[in-house]
């Protein structure tokens, strides 16, 4: 069995400021990472600098999937691996080499194994001191918009970024806590690993018969933890009499002077950012959405619909009082569940995909994903507006501007949960009555006999998503207003990562706004999604750059979703550019919070207020009472989930979610075994996007006909 792993990494430095090849090597029972400046000088023993990995903890961005930091010794080093595969490499032999070495720790120095109630206290430690250090924040945010002074003002800020990092550095040294309280007795009894340990000056040393493995790809042979998955091993091997140098494990990491890492407390306040000068001979790797075609013939939805209202109703009593949800009680933080998180936490491993992982049923939201999608409609007036513009800048423009509106409404709590998984099959329907123009009720209009809500009127915004897919899952939602004539249809398959102290979603899809009375369709893509500080008050931000594109107007925009940096900053922040056609500078630049305040500089040098969501009223959706709803409408298919959350009653909420899972799991059993395939409902799939079957463009050409 192999001791080391070597291969190739760049990593940053102060120096030149940039990413330099260098040849590292792990040596898993001396907790060490070397490094030298090439493979040869690695044989000869002439190491550049190392990286002590008793107590260190890793990180990785998700928005670039080749680099991941190592800080420890009050320093943070950057790594970039070649792609994501040889990341998750070295980050899966690194997280065991720095949980055998912590836990060796205590020992080596007492004899003393630390038991569960150690473990416990020293949790409990931890989170008082991350309490306080919370509190602190707070109070530098009071003084710096006290402070008149420049000179104090940016003493208060380097205090508080030093406290920031402090604040991240106690969430993963949780974390890591808790993972070694799960595994410390798997841990010093596994493949006899206490025993065995032979250190000479500090530095194990192979036996002449055990190979190292060595390959100018890392590679990773299975180490005696158990704790999680092993890489390939390598047919490739260096001779096996190959010594390891023998030098001495430094009481500290280190590099030669001229070599230095790149330190974070620099990173911030240096214009050169590791972020943003990424290696060119690293490529990403894209990922293809497949999706399985559905040729069987789809049930008369709109019939069964209609079959299903309730006659002679007034409209109070003909929809679901439960339109905007409860929140109350949403609030709360996960303190009280803290122990089912970490023990959640100690079951996945960074980069992991959460697609499959069960999540424990108190942080669920009370409705469905489905359900969430309706939001971006939240302001159906600014969606409508686009098609009122006469000119084809000023229907960019409003679609920049409903867009950006579209995404504070999901967020009504301050805490983020996790909606319900749709499950295949499930529906939501509801619509939006516009508001008026005067203070005066809108007259009642007449329903409107087809379409995708025939209950709703010819001036209201209609809405409908279905799940189409389970495996990828895979949403589709559409959204009309036939007085206005535009539309919208818009895919999105969900796909989760575990980040450390956060969790990733990536919303892989597009939507299209068709403004049909014009003929344009504007294609746009959607931000990633990210739930921090998941082990105290976890909270929503968005991340990534998106844009929005006509073809036939050549109009474009170009959106960024700013994620907040490791040390301050500000969260929430997005900035935009509109673009004519055919020019390389925008005629609008805008900047702000997506759940605040916008601001739009024009090209004209004028500046105005692009769009304030704390001034805009949330107009409620309209949705049928649960006894006119189809057995797969979501809010009727999740009704006891739902209720019994209401009630806090998590045991018999967890039971009702798992009775829909297993019906789900049982019908594809027997469409299986039937050798069946699956029938969508409302959608159909178009090469790689999913379609409404009767959209507004579609009757509107059969009625001319």
């Amino acid at each position: 069995m192999a001791s080391i792993m070597e291969g190739p990494l760049s990593k940053w430095t102060n120096v030149m400021k940039g990413w330099q090849y260098r040849w590292f090597v792990l040596d898993y029972n001396a907790g060490l990472l070397s490094y030298y400046t090439s493979k040869d000088k690695m044989m000869r023993g002439s190491r550049r600098g190392c990286v002590r990995l008793r107590g260190a903890v890793i990180g990785i961005d998700d928005e670039d999937d080749s680099t991941f930091t190592i800080t420890v010794d009050q320093k943070t080093f950057h790594f970039q691996a070649r792609d994501a595969d040889e990341r998750e490499k070295w980050i899966h032999a690194l997280e065991g080499t720095i949980l055998r070495h912590t836990l060796q720790l205590r020992e080596a120095e007492t004899g003393f194994v630390p038991s569960v109630q150690d473990f416990d206290k020293k949790l409990a430690e931890a989170d008082a001191y991350l309490q306080i250090l919370i509190d602190q924040l707070k109070l530098f945010d009071e003084k710096i918009k006290d402070c008149k002074e420049d000179e104090s003002r940016r003493k208060i800020e380097n205090l508080k970024e030093t406290t920031c990092s402090m604040v991240e550095s106690i969430k993963h040294c949780i974390v890591l806590l808790q993972i070694a309280k799960d595994q410390s007795n798997e841990q010093q009894h596994a493949n006899g690993l206490i025993s065995t340990i032979n250190p000479v000056d500090g530095i194990y040393q192979p036996p002449l018969d055990t190979p190292v493995v060595n390959t100018t790809m890392p590679t990773q042979t299975t180490l005696p933890t158990g704790s999680g998955p092993s890489g390939p091993s390598s047919g490739v091997a260096s001779p096996a009499h190959m010594p390891l140098p023998s030098h001495s494990v430094p009481d500290f990491s280190y590099s030669s002077s001229e070599d230095e890492f790149y330190d974070a407390d620099e990173f911030y306040q240096s214009t050169t950012s590791p972020k943003h000068c990424i290696d060119p001979s690293g490529p990403q790797a894209a990922l293809p959405l497949t999706n399985e075609a559905t040729a069987l013939k789809r049930p008369d939805t709109t019939e069964s619909l209609n079959s299903t209202m309730s006659n002679g109703t007034t409209d109070a009593d003909q929809f679901d009082s439960h339109d905007d949800r409860d929140d109350e009680g949403e609030g709360e933080s996960v303190e009280e569940h803290k122990s089912v998180i970490m023990h959640l936490l100690s079951q996945v491993r960074l980069g992991m995909d959460l697609t499959k992982v069960v999540l424990p049923t108190f942080i669920l939201e009370r409705r469905s994903l489905l359900e969430m999608y309706a939001d971006f409609f939240a302001h159906p007036d600014l969606f409508v507006s686009i098609a009122e513009q006469q000119e084809a800048q000023g229907r960019m423009v409003h679609v920049v501007k409903w867009y950006l509106s579209a995404f504070h409404a999901g967020r009504k709590g301050s805490v983020a949960k996790k909606p319900y998984n749709p499950i295949l099959g499930e529906v939501f329907y509801c619509h939006w009555d516009l508001p008026s123009e005067t203070e005066e009720p809108s007259p009642p209009t007449e329903t409107i006999s087809e379409g995708p809500v025939p209950w709703s009127s010819s001036n209201s915004v209609c809405f409908v998503a279905e799940q189409v897919s389970h495996h990828p899952p895979i949403s589709a939602f559409y959204a009309e207003c036939l007085n206005q004539k535009i539309q919208f249809n818009a895919h999105i398959w969900t796909k989760s990562k575990f980040l450390g102290m956060s969790i990733g979603v990536h919303n892989i899809g597009q939507g299209c706004v068709s403004c049909l009375e014009h003929d344009e369709h504007y294609i746009l893509t959607f931000p990633n999604g990210y739930g921090r500080s998941i082990l105290t008050v976890p909270w929503v931000e968005l991340g990534g750059e998106c844009n929005i594109s006509c073809s036939k107007s050549g109009y474009s925009a170009n959106i960024v979703f700013h994620t907040k940096p490791f040390y301050g900053g500000k969260k929430h922040r997005i900035t935009a550019e509109i673009f004519a056609p055919n020019d390389k500078k925008s005629f609008c630049s805008i900047e702000g919070e997506w759940n605040g305040v916008m601001y739009a500089k024009w090209a004209t040098g004028e500046n105005t207020v692009f769009i304030d969501t704390k001034r805009l009223g949330i107009i409620k959706k309209k949705v049928r009472k649960l006894e006119d709803q189809l057995d797969y409408e979501s809010r009727r298919l999740w009704r006891d989930v739902t209720l019994n959350l209401k009630l806090k009653d998590i045991d018999a909420a967890t039971e009702a979610k798992h009775r829909l899972e297993e019906k789900q799991r049982a019908e594809a059993r027997e469409r299986k075994e039937n050798e069946q395939q699956w029938e969508t409902r409302l959608f159909h799939e178009d090469g790689e996007c999913w379609v409404y079957d009767e959209p507004l463009l579609k009757r509107l050409v059969s009625q001319r006909q």
